[in-house]
């Protein structure tokens, strides 16, 4: 396109060979050197592409010896019902979490929440935040409700790992339905979570309700809201 700004056009095409797999992670991109002759611009123009992408969370600048693939844009299909560790794990990244907190609040409290998990005001329902991570990137921030009705106790170090793997253990099988997607401005606390330094970055918001098989009946037990860095994470619907 004749408007768009030369730095764009760079960022584009490193971002298409990133996503085309041309460029894996850990794999140094082209020089500013090359970058300039390739399309012609000035080394300003390259940096601030450059800049842009590293603020992304596309390549880590590293001085004296070039820019690498860090994370690669994820890209989902809705349709997808698979779990944040499986898509890690489908583009060759380790998918990690680390626990923000943790505790257990009355239905009373939360009546939206206690709604959705179709539990009554004096029931028992844990909440917990986590940093989801790929290969270490902050990629997303998970809140999470889970009614005790169904998952009683919680081993909290599973929450450090996959935490449907830890329901599979216990003889739940999780089945997301109900799925609700919309963007949002990230606060102060979200931006120094998922390292976000650039301020046109949104967050990408998921919830969902999971449900799982309790006596031959598809029960509510799980409310998630999931904040994605837009920059590395979204998804798309095919036909």
């Amino acid at each position: 396109m004749k408007n768009t700004p030369k730095f764009k056009i760079i960022e584009n095409y490193i971002k298409e060979q990133i996503a085309k797999k041309k460029l894996n992670i850990g794999e140094q991109i082209m020089t500013e050197e090359q970058l300039c002759k390739l399309f012609n611009v000035s080394r300003m123009t390259v940096n601030k592409a450059l800049t842009n992408l590293t603020e992304a969370g596309y390549i880590n600048r590293i001085p004296g010896k070039g820019s690498f693939v860090s994370t690669p844009h994820t890209s989902k299909n809705v349709a997808n019902k698979s779990s944040f560790t499986e898509d890690m794990q489908a583009i060759g990244l380790v998918a990690g979490s680390k626990l923000i907190s943790y505790q257990i609040i009355r239905a009373k409290d939360i009546p939206d929440i206690a709604k959705y998990l179709q539990v009554n005001e004096n029931d028992m329902i844990h909440y917990f935040i986590r940093l989801r991570t790929g290969n270490n990137v902050p990629i997303a921030i998970s809140y999470t409700y889970i009614s005790a009705n169904v998952v009683p106790a919680i081993d909290v170090k599973a929450l450090d790992g996959s935490l449907y793997d830890f329901l599979k253990t216990i003889g739940i099988e999780p089945t997301c339905k109900n799925m609700e997607i919309k963007a949002a401005i990230p606060n102060t606390k979200q931006k120094e979570l998922l390292n976000i330094k650039n301020n046109d970055t949104a967050l990408l918001v998921v919830t969902h309700i999971t449900s799982c098989n309790l006596n031959n009946e598809q029960v509510p037990f799980e409310y998630i809201i999931t904040c994605y860095n837009s920059d590395l994470y979204s998804y798309q619907a095919t036909n």
